[in-house]
């Protein structure tokens, strides 16, 4: 499965604008615990392209457990979010923070309790696809205060 998103098979052949708040969609049912909504920025199929995303969270929602095949950039935009590693403790993160996540690493990522969550996310393309998703996480393991 892909990010939830129109795809396109390549990233644009010339400098290309994606304006704030254009195409912005709810995400699909069976990636999140709660309401998301995506901006695809830069959707790509091509091998070893990158992607970008900029994602808004509401209070308390988190992503399933995944994982991307070549890693992942989080860029926090605004809002109070937690992000966990499979096996690593829960960590708070803030506007400004920028989170690395490994190749195949499990993680999770999402809003905080009583805060909203955005975030940009950059992940190249192997195999056709940036990123692989499992189960929810759940619900004791994102409440718990870091």
């Amino acid at each position: 499965m892909s990010h939830p998103s129109a795809s396109s098979p390549s990233l644009p052949a010339v400098m290309t604008i994606r304006r704030a708040g254009s195409g912005i969609v709810p995400v699909a049912a069976g990636m999140m615990s709660g309401p998301f909504l995506i901006q695809s920025l830069f959707p790509s199929e091509a091998e070893g392209e990158m992607t970008a995303l900029r994602v808004f969270a509401a209070p308390g929602a988190v992503s399933h457990w995944h994982a991307h095949p070549c890693g992942q950039i989080l860029f926090v935009v605004d809002g109070v979010g937690r992000v966990q590693r499979e096996g690593g403790e829960i960590s708070e993160v803030r506007a400004g923070d920028c989170i690395w996540f490994a190749a195949n690493e499990r993680h999770w990522h999402g809003a905080a309790p009583g805060s909203p969550f955005s975030y940009l996310s950059v992940q190249p393309v192997k195999d056709g696809r940036a990123v692989q998703w499992f189960e929810p996480v759940a619900p004791d393991g994102f409440a718990r205060t870091p």
